[in-house]
């Protein structure tokens, strides 16, 4: 049986998103306007909605 760790060991770091965000689809209002959410949602560091915008543009393309 190994001995529990007696000493502090650094935090592992996680990247936040391994995955790209995706692009809009050329000429797509809905597109663009989900893009352009995104765009302010990140400048106010309200990542919930970048994440949200991204999950909506992944879903949206169906039917392009």
């Amino acid at each position: 049986m190994s001995e529990p760790t007696q000493y502090s060991t650094p935090p592992i770091e996680l990247p936040l998103n391994p995955e790209r965000e995706p692009a809009p689809a050329e000429g797509c209002a809905g597109c663009a306007e989900l893009a352009a959410v995104r765009g302010r949602a990140r400048v106010v560091g309200d990542w919930t909605t970048v994440s949200d915008c991204n999950v909506y543009m992944r879903r949206h393309p169906e039917g392009h």
